[in-house]
């Protein structure tokens, strides 16, 4: 029976020996929005490293020109602080290299040829102590030429993805897979199937500057979630914010983080949020550069 993300996460969250570190901590941990839904971190930096509210530890890493070995580190990280693993998989290098296209990433998937790097990622995976759930080709249904699976024919990533997981599987059976799309109108073409998404991650950033510019006004949490969490609703599953964060004056981001990890009846499957805690790596489009997502610096003036 493959681990639950809720359920691995609800046991640390509510475990007796976290809920007395989380009273104990609650007046320290001023970065960490209000509320009571669980929360994680992409945390490179280390700001979340003494917060024990936070339960999730999200993790990015390529398939190749990749040091693994260093999930062990991230394992013991996690156990240390008691905290659930997400780990999101880019199937790809993020070294300059030719092998970064779309059409060299999909003959290699049908081929066979990357079969090994799934298998040493999950070889590794499945040795873990912490509960892990993965996070494999995300954003596939946004093609705006950040990531190279994004984009495709349906019927063509959902048979790269469904071969990757039964990979995966083979050497990690015990943990649990996030499917994970932008969130859009189209997502659910690229849905794999009940039996290839345990929980379903969304994501969900806030730029005022953008909202300003493209709606004329200031968007809230619920303003770009409630429909994607809508479309989401369908695959009967549990939701996360897989990918969360916002940037703007001092108004905004109160906006928000006071909205982030509220539950509300509007949202029964939500079962966590997880921050992207690091500046953003590909600029947006039309001249809006790279917002800096970091608790520390997302407030401007």
């Amino acid at each position: 029976m493959r681990h639950h993300f809720i359920k691995t996460v609800k046991s640390i969250l509510y475990g007796t020996a976290l809920a007395t570190a989380v009273m104990a901590t609650a007046a320290s941990a001023q970065s960490v929005p209000p509320g009571e839904l669980p929360f994680g971190v992409y945390d490179p930096d280390g700001d979340f490293t003494n917060l024990q509210p936070v339960v999730i530890e999200h993790l990015f890493l390529p398939w190749e020109d990749v040091l693994l070995e260093t999930l062990y580190d991230a394992d013991e990280y996690a156990q240390e602080r008691n905290r659930a693993l997400l780990v999101t998989l880019e199937p790809w290098t993020w070294s300059r290299s030719e092998r970064n296209t779309a059409r060299y990433l999909q003959s290699g998937i049908e081929s066979g040829r990357y079969d090994p790097n799934m298998k040493a990622v999950c070889d590794i995976l499945g040795t873990l102590q912490s509960p892990v759930t993965l996070r494999f080709a995300h954003e596939m249904d946004d093609d705006n030429g950040q990531f190279i699976w994004a984009g495709w024919e349906p019927e063509t990533y959902i048979t790269a993805y469904r071969h990757m997981i039964d990979v995966c599987r083979d050497s990690a059976p015990n943990i649990s897979v996030m499917w994970s799309p932008l969130g859009d109108e189209g997502m659910e073409d690229y849905y794999p199937g009940d039996d290839y998404a345990d929980i379903v991650g969304l994501s969900v950033f806030g730029l005022q500057a953008w909202d300003q510019a493209k709606y004329g006004k200031d968007r809230n949490f619920d303003d770009i979630f409630a429909p994607r969490y809508e479309r989401a609703t369908q695959f009967g599953k549990p939701i996360a914010v897989a990918e969360l964060g916002y940037v703007g004056n001092a108004d905004y981001v109160d906006l928000w983080k006071n909205g982030v990890r509220v539950v509300k009846e509007d949202y029964p499957q939500l079962v966590g949020v997880v921050y992207f805690n690091y500046p953003e790596v590909y600029p947006w489009p039309e001249g809006f550069g790279t917002p800096d997502w970091r608790m520390k610096n997302q407030i401007l003036e």
